[in-house]
């Protein structure tokens, strides 16, 4: 019982551990300012996380406008999650250009289970006319 409860935990540890490793991104690629469809941005967001708080409460957006949204993981282990613009980015994946096309008010969360204060780590994305 022992040697296989020790066995399950050491499991979960080299799992743990993998996950936090990261590969670091090709900076020709990442600084090229131009998404996988081709729309160079007109503007860029940066989004800073810290330990269970992004740096605003309300990021705002222009409908139609083609967006470099960038996330900086400053504090712990995060992620963006914004279903509305289909948008997701984490440690692997820092910035990607999207156009709004819905005008409105968007939740956005962190997609990465970070601890206790997790599901408190909430904002607003407001794409306006």
């Amino acid at each position: 019982m022992k040697t296989t409860f020790a066995f399950v935990l050491s499991c979960m540890l080299l799992l743990v551990l993998s996950a936090c490793g990261g590969e670091k991104e090709d900076s020709s690629t990442a600084s090229s300012g131009v998404s996988d469809t081709g729309v160079a941005p007109s503007e860029e967001l940066v989004i800073k996380a810290t330990n269970y708080a992004f740096d605003k409460q309300e990021y705002h957006l222009k409908k139609g406008v083609p967006v470099k949204i960038t996330f900086e993981n400053e504090q712990g282990t995060h992620g963006v999650l914004i279903p509305a613009l289909e948008l997701q980015l984490d440690g692997k994946h820092k910035s990607k250009v999207v156009t709004p096309e819905k005008a409105g008010t968007f939740d956005m969360t962190c997609s990465i289970f970070c601890g206790a204060g997790h599901t408190a780590m909430i904002a607003k994305v407001v794409v306006d006319e």
